[in-house]
C-alpha cells in the first residue's frame, strides 16, 4: 500500500500526527548546524550601510563562484576555461542561463547528491516540475534569512499560524465533511488547502479561521484575498487577532493588499524568491521592498540584455550551491526604485514586483496590460467572485468569471467598457460564466494565462 493510501485511510489524529512528523524531519534539515550561526550573522548585519552590504555581497560572490566552478559539472565543462576566477564586476560577461537549459540539463548542474543535499521541486505551473538540489548549508542559510525577515514582525516557529500554500493534504472524506485544513499541533500550524478555494467552501474556511484564531497568516495572496473578499461581501467582522500576514509565490497587487488588510485588520508584508533558490526581496515595516544583497545579485534587463529600471529579472543566488544559478533568467520581472527608506534597512529598493514575464495581456493597439492594471480593471465591477483571463490569440481574450450572485448585464457592460479602454476597439472580448476556476497543480492561482507572450514584440 502506498504512503498516500495509508494517509487517506488513517483517522484524522493519525493524519495530523504524520504531518507533524513530516515537518519535524523537514525542520531538522532547515534548522541544521549552520542555521543559528546564520541567524546571528543576519541579525548583526541589520542596519549596515549600503557600501558595507556591497562589500559583503562581493565576498559571498567570491566564495559562491569558486565553489560553483569547483563542484558543478556544467560550469566546469561550459565555462571554466573562460570564467574561472571571475570577479563580480565581470559577471555580466558570462552568458545568461535560460530556464529551458536548466530544465534540460539540470543534473549536470548538481554539485552534490540528493542523499547529501535537499531536493526541492518547483511548482511546474508552465509544464514539467523542475527538481533542484540545495546543500544543507544552503537550506539553513535560506531559512535563517526568511526567519530574520518574519522575526521583525514578531513571528517565530511555534506561534499559532494559518498557512495557505500548495500542500495537498486533504482526502475525499475531508471535502465531503467540509474540512479544508489539517493541523500540525506540534508546531501550531494549521494548513489550509488552496486547491478548494471557491465560494461554496469559503464560509467554512472563514468560520474555521475565526475559531482557530491564528496570530499570523502566511501563503498565496490570491487564496488569502479570496477569503477576505468573501468576508467583506458578507459583512463579516473578523476579530483583531492577526499580527501580520506574509504573502509569497504570487504577485501581490494593491487591490489584493487593500482587501486583505481591510478584512483581517492586519498589515501585509510581501516577500519574493523562487523554488529554484532565487535571492530574496523582503518588505520592511514601511512597506518598501528591499533587494537582499546578502542573498545574491539582481540584474534587471531589457529585451537587448541591457540594464534598465523595469524589465526581466536575472539572478545569481548565493544559496544555490547544490544547483548553482549564475545569471539565471528566472522568468519574472521587477521595477527598480530610486527612493531611499527610513526603516534602517539600507538594501536597494524595488518599486514593484511585476511577476512572471508572461503575466500580461497584449493588445496590438495599446501594447501590454500588466497584472496591476488587470486588477484595477475590475475594481468597480460587481459580482465577480473569481476571474481568470486567457489569451491564446493576439486579437482575442477570454474572461472566465465565477459569478458570486451579482454579475448582471450592467456588470458585463462595465467590464467590457473598462477593457475597451485598455485593449482598444479591435480585439474580440469574450466573457464566459463558469462554476469554478481551478488552481494550478502547485496550488497557485494564475489570474492571467498567456500562451502568445513569445509572439509579442
Amino acid at each position: 500500500m502506498s504512503y498516500q493510501k495509508i494517509y487517506n485511510n488513517a483517522p484524522l489524529f493519525v493524519q495530523q500526527t504524520l504531518i507533524s512528523i513530516f515537518n519535524y524531519l523537514a525542520y531538522k534539515k532547515r534548522y541544521g548546524a549552520k542555521y543559528e550561526e546564520k541567524r546571528k550573522e543576519y541579525l548583526a548585519n541589520r542596519g549596515v550601510s549600503l557600501p558595507e552590504l556591497k562589500k559583503i555581497q562581493q565576498q559571498k560572490f567570491d566564495t559562491f563562484i569558486a565553489l560553483t566552478f569547483a563542484n558543478s559539472p556544467y560550469y566546469k565543462k561550459e565555462y571554466a576555461d573562460r570564467f574561472k576566477g571571475i570577479k563580480l564586476p565581470q559577471l555580466t560577461t558570462m552568458p545568461i542561463l535560460e530556464k529551458n537549459t536548466l530544465k534540460e540539463r539540470v543534473t549536470e548542474f548538481y554539485s552534490t547528491s540528493v542523499a547529501e543535499g535537499v531536493l526541492s521541486k518547483t511548482g511546474g505551473t508552465t509544464g514539467k516540475s523542475l527538481e533542484v538540489i540545495f546543500t544543507k548549508d544552503d537550506m539553513n542559510d535560506r531559512f535563517a534569512m526568511l526567519d530574520d525577515f518574519r522575526a521583525r514582525f514578531g513571528y517565530k516557529l511555534g506561534k499559532k499560524t494559518a498557512w495557505l500554500s500548495g500542500k495537498s493534504i486533504l482526502t475525499p472524506k475531508d471535502v465531503k465533511n467540509n474540512r479544508f485544513w489539517k493541523t500540525d499541533n506540534l508546531y501550531k500550524v494549521r494548513y489550509y488547502s488552496t486547491f478548494h478555494i471557491k465560494d461554496d467552501f469559503l464560509g467554512h474556511y472563514l468560520d474555521n479561521l475565526m475559531q482557530y484564531k491564528p496570530e499570523y497568516i502566511s501563503g498565496f495572496p490570491t487564496a488569502v484575498m479570496a477569503i477576505a473578499s468573501y468576508g467583506l461581501q458578507h459583512g463579516i467582522d473578523y476579530p483583531s487577532s492577526i499580527k501580520a500576514i506574509f504573502t509569497t509565490s504570487e504577485t501581490l497587487t494593491p487591490t489584493m493588499r487593500a482587501a486583505i488588510q481591510e478584512f483581517f485588520k492586519a498589515p501585509v508584508y510581501n516577500q519574493y524568491s523562487a523554488s529554484e533558490g532565487a535571492p530574496f526581496i523582503f518588505e520592511c515595516k514601511n512597506h518598501k521592498l528591499h533587494m537582499e544583497l546578502q542573498s545574491g545579485i539582481f540584474e534587471v534587463l531589457d529585451g537587448n540584455d541591457q540594464p534598465t529600471q523595469e524589465g526581466r529579472l536575472v539572478v545569481t543566488s548565493f544559496t544555490s550551491n547544490g544547483t548553482p544559478l549564475v545569471r539565471y533568467d528566472i522568468g519574472d520581472a521587477i521595477k527598480l526604485s530610486s527612493e531611499t527608506c527610513t526603516c534602517g534597512n539600507n538594501n536597494p529598493l524595488v518599486e514593484e514586483i511585476l511577476g512572471r514575464t508572461d503575466d500580461f495581456i497584449y493588445s496590438p493597439e495599446n501594447g501590454k496590460i500588466h497584472l496591476t492594471n488587470v486588477a484595477n480593471s475590475i475594481k468597480d465591477v460587481k459580482g465577480i467572485g473569481k476571474m481568470q483571463i486567457i489569451q491564446n490569440h493576439v486579437n482575442e481574450i477570454l474572461f472566465l468569471v465565477v459569478d458570486d450572485g451579482g454579475f448582471d448585464a450592467a456588470s458585463r457592460k462595465k467590464m467590457e467598457s473598462n477593457w475597451r479602454e485598455r485593449v482598444g476597439d479591435k480585439m474580440k472580448i469574450e466573457i464566459k460564466i463558469v462554476p469554478e476556476i481551478k488552481s494550478e497543480k502547485s496550488g497557485k492561482f494564475r489570474i492571467i494565462k498567456n500562451t502568445i507572450y513569445h509572439l509579442v514584440p
